[in-house]
Formats: C-alpha cells, structure tokens, sequence
C-alpha cells in the first residue's frame, strides 16, 4: 500500500458538513490500507475575516510608517489552519479511525523568519512516519511552520498547497493529492472554452509554466517544490462521492497527475492555453543605447516592487536608440510611471507610453521542443480573427502573446481550437 499525503483547501473545509466529507475521503484512504497524512486550509474565508481583524487595530508607529507586529499577524492568521484541523482529527474519530491534529511547530515544520511570507527550509518527518506506520492519521495544518526565533511563521496565502508537497517530501510520499473544487488540470479553462479537456497527465514543467501564466488550480510554489523533490501531484475533485470510489486496487478517480516527463509516453506538441488577465504594457521610447540603460529602467522598478514580465527591446537603425516595451500588472501601473518619472534623468528616455486592459495569452507544451512551426501556427490564427499582437516573447515551452483584454475569449478559444485541444 502506498504513503499518501492529502490536502484539502478552504471550499473544501467551508463548513462541518463539507469537513465530515473530508473525513470520509480520509477514512476510504486509510481503510485501503495506505499510511495517510493529512493537510488542512482554514474554512473558507476566515483567513481574509482574521486579516481583517488584524488590520482593525491600533498599529505601533514607528519613525517612517505605521506598521503590526508581523509576529502577532502570523500567530492570529494561523489559527483559521489550526481549527480546521482540530475539527478533521475529531471528525475521523467519530469514525473509528485513529486520528491526531498536528501544528506546524509539533512536527516541525522549519522556516525561515520572514513572518507573513516565510519559506520552508527543513521538515522532520520522523514522529509523522512513525505515527502513520502504527496506522494513525496525521492531520496537519497547512499554510504554517516555526521560524528561527522559535514562533509561528506562516508562509503567505496559498502557502497550504506548498505545505503538503513540503510534507509528502518530509515523509517520502509516494504522492500528494491536491483535493480541490475542480477534477483536474484542463487544456484551458473550461469557463472561457467548454470543450477544454482534462488532461490525465501533466508534467511539473509544463505546470508551473501553466501556474505562473494564470492557471488558478495550484500555486506555484508548491509545484517549484515538487518538481525540485521530486514529488508526484494528484489534482482531483472533493466533491466526488467518497463512497463511489475504491482505493484498495490503487485505480484513481478522475483527475491530473503531475508528474515526471518521462512518466508521459504520448506528448501533445501543446498541453494547454493559459491566460492572464489585467496587464498593462509600457513602452520607453528612444532610449539612448547604452550599457546600463536596462538596469537603469528595470532597477528602480525591483526596488519598488514592480514586477516587470514580458520584455521587447527594439533598437534603431544606426544603434544609437532603442524602444523598450515590458508589462507589468495593472494594479502597479501608477506606481511604475512614477518609478519611472523619478528616475527618468538616469535612463533618459524621451516618453513613456503605457495601456492598461492588456490580457496574456499563453501556449504551453513540452512537445515544442521538438516540433517547429508552432509559433507560425499561433500568429496565422489569431491574424484571421483580426486579433492584433502588441508583444511577444517564447521559451523552449511557452509562446506569450499580448493582446488587448476585449480579444481574450477569442484568442483562448481561437488557440485552443487551432491546436486541436477540442478533441476527445
């Protein structure tokens, strides 16, 4: 039998009935015979009510800002993971299985201190495997761990996935199922294009291209994590009736494997569309070309926080100027203009250009590689559509395309389509 770990995020855990649901997916794992470790999200919306709360009160004033005690902060938002799995433990008692909550400092799980956003720097699964292996569930709560200074340390929202992944390579799992609201991992999202296919395999690669270009189904830390350990990921529905599926043959139930690529034998040239929406494009135009001019625009950019992605740099004919366009997310646009303003003398530009309501539209595959012509293929369709490109740019499995956000429907549908993603 296998050593599984399991989690289960906010909508899944929302309320009793849905984490005595929970329980009986625990409870079809462990009487099949596998050593089960279980990870827990806080009900759904309570980490945003006890952030509110936070920001709520009074702030220490220090010279420069107000501020909280970002110590305070992770010892309050923690606990939403903390009561969720208390609950589960007793849950999975109710039913006769031999169940115990852990926290994230009983294991532990070791951080670093940077409380509110901190990173995993060791897990010490040895009384977990220990547990499991007298046949009791672990029940752990997610999204925390302990810090040097010996206190709680969460790892920024989303951090529960990251977690699990973190755990099942503490305990050597032979998988992590990430138990979600949705089946799987589709060829695009089924809302914008419904003949979207769920994909049975998928490898870490090509889902942490799909993660970071949109894709809302994992975050992307967790999949850095397990394609570094080489953790194997199951993305699969909560909402399926725990008692219509078996266990004991190791057959899985509908949903995505993330996986090595050598565990993939037929690769699509495309795996999937991915989008993201609320980008905005800037454009610095006749910049003098010189060496320095990009760390000039782009590091007063890092320094204020600006996350810059796509970058196109045209120069002049004779070489003595060059336009640089990149995006940035909308939400930063003001504060990147004034960035920008501020540093102006330094890069010496002579306007700066910028359009909000830009969408990204992705095309992602392993299989590109070795296939040519699947760049041409993209731009041919979205050109009979009338879909103008403001920008691109391409990796060894990714093609990135610009676009205005009034086409983004369109372009999905239209490349996913093209590809022949529609196909059963």
């Amino acid at each position: 039998m296998a050593r599984l770990v399991m989690k289960f995020g906010g909508t899944s855990v929302a309320d009793l009935e849905r984490i005595y649901n929970v329980a009986r997916h625990v409870q079809r794992e462990h009487a099949a015979g596998h050593e089960v470790a279980v990870v827990v999200s806080a009900m759904a919306g309570k980490t945003n009510e006890l952030v509110g709360w936070v920001n709520a009160m009074p702030t220490v004033t220090g010279s420069n800002a107000s501020i909280f005690d970002a110590r305070e902060y992770d010892a309050i938002v923690a606990s939403g993971e903390q009561v969720t799995s208390g609950l589960l433990a007793i849950a999975l008692q109710s039913m006769g299985v031999d169940a115990r909550s852990w926290q994230g400092w009983q294991i532990p799980v070791r951080t670093n201190n940077a409380h509110g956003a901190a990173r995993i720097e060791e897990i010490d699964g040895s009384d977990i495997v220990e547990r499991m292996g007298r046949g009791q569930v672990a029940v752990v709560a997610g999204f925390q761990g302990v810090g040097p200074d010996n206190r709680i340390a969460t790892l920024g929202r989303g951090g529960s996935d990251t977690s699990a992944v973190a755990l099942a390579a503490g305990v050597k799992a032979d998988r992590c199922d990430i138990y979600t609201d949705v089946d799987g991992v589709y060829t695009t999202d089924p809302r914008v294009a419904p003949s979207a296919q769920r994909l049975d395999r998928i490898s870490f690669e090509e889902m942490l291209e799909m993660a970071s270009l949109g894709a809302k189904v994992l975050q992307v830390r967790s999949v850095e994590m397990a394609m570094i350990h080489g953790v194997r990921m199951f993305v699969r529905s909560s909402f399926d009736d725990p008692a219509t599926i078996d266990s004991s043959d190791g057959a899985n139930p509908p949903g995505t494997l993330i996986c090595d690529e050598d565990e993939i034998l037929e690769q699509q040239t495309v795996t999937g569309i991915a989008y993201a929406k609320d980008e905005a494009q800037i454009s610095l135009r006749r910049v003098a070309d010189k060496p320095g001019v990009a760390a000039a625009v782009f590091g007063p950019l890092s320094q204020a926080h600006v996350n810059v992605d796509m970058i196109v740099q045209n120069v002049s004919e004779d070489g003595s100027v060059t336009d640089m366009t990149f995006t940035v997310p909308e939400g930063d646009l003001e504060k990147a203009l004034k960035t920008l303003d501020a540093a102006r003398d330094d890069i010496g530009y002579e306007v700066a250009q910028s359009d909000p309501g830009m969408v990204k539209v992705s095309v992602v595959g392993i299989g590109m590689r070795s296939h040519a012509g699947v760049a041409a293929t993209a731009f041919a369709a979205l050109a009979n559509k009338g879909i103008n490109i403001r920008a691109i740019t391409t990796s060894e499995i990714k093609i990135s395309i610009l676009i205005d956000a009034d086409y983004a429907e369109l372009a999905v549908r239209t490349l996913h389509s093209v590809y022949g993603l529609d196909k059963e």
